[in-house]
């Protein structure tokens, strides 16, 4: 039996298609599986899933497509209605080993349960992720919160945390697997530890990490939300080194009207005055962030404050969203911004994350940095910039690298 993942959307979901793999792998059912773990955040990660999973039927004939993620879960009916689709497994049900033990199990073609329903998020056990240096450990699902342009909550629950023993434990296996770099991971990954009986946060399972896993080289956090970011995490960015400095934060935009429609917690002085406080912590900090253009009802003066808000924070790494309607969220039904217009502004956005990652790569020129390695050739250095090393070099392994040159995208090791 031959299993197959197809992974669409974040980290936690590149953690979950791993461990669905090993699962389907061990329940040996003889039949060619291809797992597809979709993602639902924009219109477009929903039409690239869809048409993947045709081509896959054309190129797999007799293999069984089962499609799971946050796009089955919220767009079930799109879904199902292809023909090509074996199964669909709602994503709480996605990593559990008896959905993949068909003795146990019976084979239904629909499995999606109330995942509001859902109160625990499982650690999970494997010690790497096929094809990736750095190790994903998700601490954290779901999310409380109720942003009018996203749909995710309602594709993975409300926030629920893995108890800090557990993810200690989980780092540990990682590291005694020879892992050098671990990244946390979750939807709303600074709401870590408020479901928990025990109090702690998400600065308190940075310290615990640190504390326990000695040997842990290097710890990241993914996307964090700025506004919730508690004591003992600043304390972390101001003293522990094995915490890289590079922080990616949900910012969305730059104006606070537009922050209060998308029913944003933080404004735009909050952002700002962030990023200063993690300097002064931290003076070798990087930031990267998500923002959104066109969303509804923008106007290009307040466009123009997300353009302003890349230099105001100091962002380095973007990651920019054309906004697209979600179906039954509130932003989908106010005045939209006119396609072209949207696509424009996403535009001019990205050129001015080009330009600020240009400059940061202008400043590296001449030092030394201290990177992991990955596949192809290329590398990463301590505040995430990507380093092309011009050779070959087994994945996983911390080198100290002299900066050459760089091509607008990435650095060049001497």
């Amino acid at each position: 039996m031959a299993v197959e993942t197809l992974t669409f959307g974040c980290r936690l979901n590149i953690v979950e298609s791993e461990v669905m793999r090993r699962h389907a792998e061990a329940s040996e059912t003889g039949t060619d599986l291809v797992l597809v773990n979709t993602c639902a955040v924009t219109a477009e990660a929903g039409r690239q899933a869809r048409k993947a999973i045709r081509k896959l039927a054309r190129e797999r004939p007799g293999a069984e497509i089962v499609v799971t993620g946050c796009g089955a879960q919220v767009e079930t009916q799109a879904y199902s209605a292809m023909p090509e689709v074996t199964r669909i497994v709602g994503n709480d049900a996605k990593t559990r080993a008896e959905t993949w033990r068909s003795a146990t199990h019976p084979r239904q073609r629909l499995e999606i349960d109330d995942i509001m329903a859902a109160r625990e998020a499982a650690p999970t056990r494997i010690a790497s992720v096929s094809g990736h240096t750095r190790a994903f450990v998700p601490v954290q699902n779901g999310c409380d919160h109720r942003c009018t342009f996203c749909i995710i909550p309602f594709g993975r629950g409300n926030s629920r945390s893995v108890r800090l023993e557990d993810a200690v434990d989980q780092v540990r296996r990682i590291v005694e697997h020879g892992g050098r770099e671990v990244v946390l991971t979750g939807v709303d990954l600074t709401a870590y530890g408020r479901d928990l009986p025990e109090a702690s946060r998400l600065g308190d399972l940075v310290q615990a990490i640190l504390a326990a896993v000695p040997d842990l080289a290097r710890l990241r956090l993914s996307s964090i939300d700025s506004i919730e970011a508690d004591e003992a995490l600043m304390e972390a960015i101001a003293s522990e080194t094995r915490l890289m400095p590079h922080l990616h934060l949900s910012l969305q935009a730059g104006d606070d009207l537009i922050l209060k429609r998308m029913k944003r917690r933080h404004g735009r002085d909050d952002a700002i005055r962030f990023c200063d406080t993690v300097r002064r912590l931290r003076p070798d900090a990087v930031f990267g962030a998500d923002l959104i253009a066109g969303f509804p009802t923008e106007t290009e003066e307040q466009f123009a404050r997300s353009l302003d808000l890349v230099a105001e924070c100091g962002l380095t790494h973007l990651h920019v969203f054309p906004y697209s309607p979600r179906p039954n969220t509130p932003a989908a039904r106010m005045p939209s911004v006119p396609g072209d217009v949207i696509r424009e502004r996403a535009a001019r956005l990205r050129e001015v994350g080009a330009e600020a990652l240009s400059r940061h790569l202008d400043a590296q020129i001449g030092r030394t940095h201290s990177v992991l390695t990955e596949r192809g050739g290329m590398a990463r250095t301590e505040d995430f910039t990507l380093v092309r090393l011009g050779h070959e070099a087994p994945p996983g392994e911390l080198r100290d690298v002299a900066i050459a040159g760089h091509d607008g995208r990435a650095l060049i090791a001497a």
